[in-house]
């Protein structure tokens, strides 16, 4: 399923950095997410948007993560002609993530 179906997300920017933060619905998905929503995995989905190293931040006891991605908006929103130079759709972009439940 996709991520958007337990979480919500909220991004923002610092020149050329994104800042994307993960919250899950019900805290008993947070594990399920923890496992599997990883830097590695946020980077390959991003893929050749991204051209610097993501960094992830667990929040657990508010059952959330919170992604840095440097290299991700084309030098930020003063130095780019990137129609989202601040990144806000970056959360959207995220949320279509692909996870495995168990059924």
């Amino acid at each position: 399923m996709e991520l958007r179906e337990i979480a919500h997300a909220r991004a923002g920017d610092k020149g050329d950095t994104s800042n994307i933060s993960l919250w899950v619905f019900d805290p008993a998905d947070w594990g399920l997410v923890r496992g599997q929503v990883t830097a590695e995995a946020v980077k390959a989905h991003f893929g050749a948007q991204v051209k610097g190293r993501v960094t992830r931040y667990e929040l657990p006891h508010l059952h959330g993560l919170n992604f840095v991605l440097e290299g991700a908006l084309d030098g930020g929103v003063n130095g780019s002609l990137n129609l989202d130079g601040h990144g806000k759709s970056w959360s959207a972009i995220l949320l279509a993530l692909e996870i495995e439940v168990d059924q």
